[in-house]
């Protein structure tokens, strides 16, 4: 099983653990349109290695190899990021899988769930949660 942390909670992990990495797989454009984490406080930078390739969203198949070319090593605590959960959780359980030891799902994701109003955003999330990040 994997554990979720709310992103106030992998936020204070990567302040206070230097071997704790974000790894966000949403796509090259949610990361241009949307947004990303901002870790310049922590000293880091996330991650960005697509779990399901934009446009057609199939699953990247060199995923755990670019983890591993990322400088990020299976004894690091992983915690991944994406839209709202799905994506994360998927690429937790593949590092996992692959021999990472200690990896996280960042619940709500960047985003969150949808609203009422079909929004994200507005419920939860790490932009929810008022943490940093920037665009383009």
């Amino acid at each position: 099983m994997i554990e979720e942390l709310t992103p106030r909670q992998v936020w204070e992990a990567l302040m206070s653990n230097p071997e704790a990495t974000l790894c966000d797989v949403r796509t090259t454009a949610e990361w241009s349109f949307v947004g990303v984490p901002d870790l310049s406080q922590t000293g880091k930078q996330p991650v960005l290695i697509q779990w399901q390739v934009f446009p057609n969203m199939q699953p990247n198949p060199k995923f755990i190899e670019l983890l591993a070319q990322a400088n990020v090593h299976p004894t690091n605590h992983v915690y991944f990021l994406c839209r709202s959960g799905g994506r994360s959780m998927s690429s937790a359980q593949a590092a996992r899988a692959a021999g990472y030891k200690h990896v996280y799902n960042v619940k709500d994701g960047f985003e969150g769930p949808l609203d009422a109003r079909a929004h994200r955003g507005g419920i939860a999330g790490w932009k929810h949660e008022g943490l940093p990040w920037k665009q383009g």
